[in-house]
C-alpha cells in the first residue's frame, strides 16, 4: 500500500512538472527570428541583407527640412549577426558593407552636374537592435562613421567627406524594415559646393536572413 502511494505521488509530481516545461521554448525566444515574431531563431554568424524599400530613396540633404542634396534609389547593407540573446534584450551585428549605386543617384545642388560615387568608410560598424525596435550604429573605438561623396561639377570632380559619431534608427515588424530619419553628418572636408551638414534618411526593407524576413522580438 505504501509503495502504491509513493508511486502515485511520484506520478503527480511528474505531471505537475511537465506543463511548466512546455512554455520554456516560448520564453526563450531570441531578439531576432525569421518566419514571424517568436519564430525561428537567427543564428550567430548569419548574414542579413536589405535593400531600400521599394519605391523609396536614400537621401543626404543639406538640412533636416529641406530637399537640396543627394538622392539615390538603389542602396544595400550587409550585416553579420553576433549575439542574439533571449528577448527582451539587444542583439548585436557587424555592419560589413553599405553601398549606394551611383548610377541611381542625382543631385539638385546648384553647380553640381551629377554624382560620381558615394562610399561608406571605416567599416565595419557595430549595430545593435533592441527588443523595442531601437537600432544604433557605432564605429570602432577611436574611429568615426564616415561617408565620402564625389560630385561632378563644371570645374571637375569634388570630394565631400561627412562624419557622424553614431546613427539611430528604428526596426519595424510591419514591413521588416530598418529606417533612419534625418541622421546628421558634419562636413569635415570638401569645397564650398559641399553642404556643411548632411541629413541622412532611408528605409531598408525587408531585412532578410537567407531570403527570409527578419522579425524583432
Amino acid at each position: 500500500m505504501r509503495t502504491r502511494t509513493l508511486l502515485t505521488l511520484a506520478g503527480a509530481v511528474v505531471a505537475l512538472a511537465l506543463p511548466a516545461a512546455v512554455p520554456a521554448s516560448a520564453a526563450d525566444t531570441p531578439v531576432l527570428t525569421t518566419g514571424g515574431a517568436a519564430g525561428t531563431p537567427v543564428a550567430s554568424g548569419d548574414t542579413l541583407i536589405a535593400n531600400l524599400a521599394s519605391g523609396t530613396a536614400a537621401t543626404l540633404y543639406s538640412s533636416a527640412t529641406g530637399t537640396s542634396g543627394v538622392s539615390c534609389t538603389s542602396s544595400q547593407f550587409t550585416a553579420t549577426v553576433g549575439d542574439n540573446p533571449t528577448a527582451p534584450g539587444t542583439a548585436t551585428e557587424s555592419l560589413t558593407a553599405h553601398t549606394f549605386d551611383a548610377a541611381t543617384c542625382t543631385s539638385n545642388v546648384v553647380g553640381v552636374l551629377g554624382v560620381t560615387s558615394i562610399t561608406v568608410d571605416n567599416l565595419p560598424y557595430t549595430t545593435t537592435v533592441a527588443s523595442d525596435g531601437t537600432v544604433t550604429v557605432t564605429p570602432a573605438a577611436g574611429s568615426t562613421i564616415q561617408t565620402t561623396v564625389k560630385l561632378r561639377t563644371l570645374l571637375g570632380t569634388i570630394t565631400c567627406v561627412y562624419q557622424a559619431a553614431s546613427l539611430s534608427g528604428t526596426a519595424s515588424n510591419t514591413d521588416n524594415s530598418i529606417a533612419f530619419a534625418n541622421q546628421q553628418f558634419t562636413k569635415t572636408s570638401g569645397s564650398s559646393l559641399c553642404f556643411a551638414n548632411g541629413y541622412f534618411t532611408a528605409r531598408y526593407a525587408p531585412v532578410t536572413d537567407a531570403g527570409a524576413p527578419v522579425y524583432v522580438n
